[in-house]
């Protein structure tokens, strides 16, 4: 493509609204225009760069034997009857000129388990995984950081169905797999990680995150190879001091002016991990306490999970003294009213700690469990660095994560509430097994430069970059530049993979333009073409070199091949 014939613009300064290096340098460099909050056109460069993605999980899906369609986008309201409250304001709703109530899909498990409900019908033609690449739309109420959490958004979703729990097994393994040589072959550094369901029901689910320090999830790693966001991650029981063991009388003291867990350690003179703290929650169910070592965070997504809510919120001063207590001092004694305690696992080692008093400015020592009313144990904590790992035993680190892929094991869940059926080998009727699988690729466009980017721009992997070369005119005047820039883009330019810089601008405007966009390869043609000799830039290194133009035109495969750049470096 010459870059005089294209839809072209960069920018010198930087977005105002750009917050991270992917929105910044995609927008500069004319890959994305943004419409609206959350709302992107792809240009011509961020439009290939797309179509690179989109191919290699075609590839990697095709092989793993999915098939794929193409679901509508506007949809009736009435097939997603089941989760209408679950998606909320989120869902884009609208009524067509007869009144009748749509939506844009914000995914699509509904449609395609009706689309199999009737199209399967024995054992026989299963088991089947089908997937789409199509544009999802949600109403992100904090719609930020460009393509990372978007209003419209493209995704590669799939569903599998299987007649037994083995038959999902093998099928998520396979997709497990398929993800796995798709970030592999994007050269991406991702890991992946346990995670909740949420609202997507079902049982196992896998996170795929690429490692960035913008990622809005925090996930627990182990060298061993254990991964989990912090919403899923388990704990193990904490270590307490065991000098204290002879347990003692509880007793209600007087801590004045007291209100954070530390100042009433210090008040008291007891370490944080002798205090137990209780934060109060409203739920449908009404209202819970969680129990956490005054070290810790209660993980709310967990406490959600264990208790079987949907929702749960901070409960009032006026909440909480109707179960007999008051804000800031809640002891999750005997004497509250009816109310669910839902205790962490390490309450159970712990011995007179202290806890608040259920009065202003007070609070117990020397409690022990026997004191508390507490409904059940559970892993409600909020694992963090330094923690051991629930597998190997070792210690975890905690990194940052760009959610990418996200796959899970449904169940019956949506089988079940469609009637989703097929007749088994003895003509019976049994509900499908279901699978999800999930690919955020403009999400993933994003990722890639927020690890490929450098102070001067992007730094495209050959593997996407929407061309493989890019040849800069230094002097369009020069007529030898001119025609030797043109015989090596005529002799390289195949399925379109070279970009000619043929405009009309200074040498430093084109250079800071090429760095800007990334591609692999640039190649300066400027006073040495009187010789034959061109410049050659790597863009990932920002190493030059020279080398004769006929040279480079004859090499220039096996140099992304076999890395023919060092050669010339060395020679």
């Amino acid at each position: 493509m010459r870059l005089t014939n294209s839809f072209f613009k960069t920018f010198r300064e930087d977005p105002a609204n750009a917050e991270i290096n992917s929105h910044k340098y995609l927008l500069k460099a004319g890959f994305i225009k943004q419409m609206g909050n959350g709302i992107f056109t792809y240009l011509p460069m961020g439009l290939k760069v797309l179509e690179n993605i989109k191919s290699i999980i075609r590839e990697e899906m095709n092989n793993a034997g999915a098939i794929e369609l193409q679901m509508p986008i506007l949809l009736p309201q009435e097939i997603y009857a089941n989760r209408l409250n679950t998606f909320g304001n989120t869902m884009y709703k609208l009524n067509d000129s007869t009144g009748k109530d749509y939506c844009l899909g914000p995914t699509h498990e509904e449609p395609f388990t009706y689309l199999v409900k009737e199209s399967i019908k024995s054992y026989k033609q299963l088991p089947l995984t089908l997937y789409q690449i199509q544009n999802k739309y949600r109403d992100e109420i904090r719609a930020r950081f460009g393509l990372q959490r978007a209003k419209e958004f493209i995704m590669k979703d799939a569903y599998s169905f299987d007649t037994t729990t083995e038959g999902l097994d093998k099928s998520f393994d396979k997709v497990k797999n398929a993800y796995m040589n798709i970030f592999s072959r994007l050269g991406l550094d991702f890991v992946p990680v346990e995670a909740d369901n949420g609202v997507m029901g079902g049982s196992d689910s896998i996170e795929f995150m690429v490692k960035a320090d913008i990622g809005e999830d925090e996930l627990i790693v182990c060298d061993c190879g254990y991964g989990a966001n912090t919403e899923k991650a388990e704990c193990l029981h904490m270590q307490m001091d065991t000098s204290v063991v002879e347990k003692g009388a509880i007793e209600l003291v007087n801590t004045p002016n007291v209100k954070t867990i530390e100042d009433v350690a210090n008040f008291l003179q007891v370490g944080m991990d002798r205090l137990v703290k209780a934060v109060v929650y409203k739920t449908e169910k009404g209202l819970a306490i969680a129990l956490v070592n005054g070290l810790r965070e209660v993980e709310e997504v967990k406490l959600k999970n264990n208790l079987g809510v949907l929702n749960l919120e901070m409960a009032t001063q006026e909440d909480i003294a109707e179960i007999g207590s008051v804000a800031g001092f809640v002891g999750a004694t005997k004497q509250l009213k009816d109310v669910i305690v839902v205790a962490d696992n390490d309450i159970q080692n712990m011995t007179n700690f202290v806890i608040g008093g259920n009065k202003e400015d007070c609070h117990y020592i020397n409690a022990n469990i026997e004191d508390l009313k507490i409904t059940y144990f559970a892993d409600i904590k909020r694992a963090i660095a330094g923690d051991k790992c629930p597998r190997c035993g070792g210690i975890v680190r905690t990194v940052r994560g760009i959610e990418v892929g996200h796959i899970f094991k449904l169940g019956t869940r949506y089988t079940k509430a469609l009637e989703c059926k097929f007749l088994d080998e003895q003509g019976k009727e049994q509900y499908m097994i279901m699978g999800c699988y999930g690919i955020g690729i403009s999400r993933t466009l994003s990722a890639l430069v927020e690890q490929n980017c450098d102070e001067k721009g992007m730094v495209w992997p050959e593997v996407v970059a929407p061309y493989k070369i890019e040849i800069v005119v230094a002097n369009m005047k020069d007529e030898t530049q001119r025609n030797l820039a043109d015989k090596i883009y005529s002799e390289l330019n195949i399925n379109d993979s070279v970009l000619l810089d043929d405009r009309s601008e200074t040498i430093g405007v084109k250079l800071n333009d090429a760095e800007l966009v990334g591609i692999p390869y640039i190649i300066i043609v400027g006073r040495g073409a009187k010789d034959g000799i061109v410049e050659v830039i790597k863009r990932s290194t920002l190493e030059k070199i020279e080398v004769p133009a006929e040279e480079f035109i004859s090499n220039y495969e096996e140099m992304l091949k076999s890395n023919l750049f060092n050669k010339f470096i060395n020679n």
